[in-house]
């Protein structure tokens, strides 16, 4: 079994990803307080990407498909006018 990953290497994946979701939860809470400047916003937005792929280099289009569209949700949320209501749809 020469392929198999050893079990040292599968524990630092495994440290790296639980700090990646750390870092992309605290970065997500932080924009949801919605107390920021788009430049702040920005930053932060910035700042979890280089981390990401400080953890994950080389991994740029695993960023682009799984959080920053989660990133852009929650900027998204924050920028919309004070007093607007999402409109729900029911299904028929």
């Amino acid at each position: 079994m020469e392929n198999a990953p050893d079990s040292e290497a599968v524990a630092e994946e495994q440290r790296r990803a639980d700090r990646l979701r750390r870092v992309v939860d605290v970065a997500c809470a932080v924009l949801r307080q919605g107390r920021l400047t788009p430049a702040e916003a920005a930053e932060i937005v910035d700042s979890t990407r280089a981390q990401a792929l400080a953890l994950f280099p080389g991994k740029d289009d695993v960023f682009d498909l799984v959080i920053a569209p989660r990133l852009a949700r929650i900027l998204d949320e924050i920028s919309r006018p004070p007093g607007a209501r999402v409109l729900f749809f029911r299904r028929a």
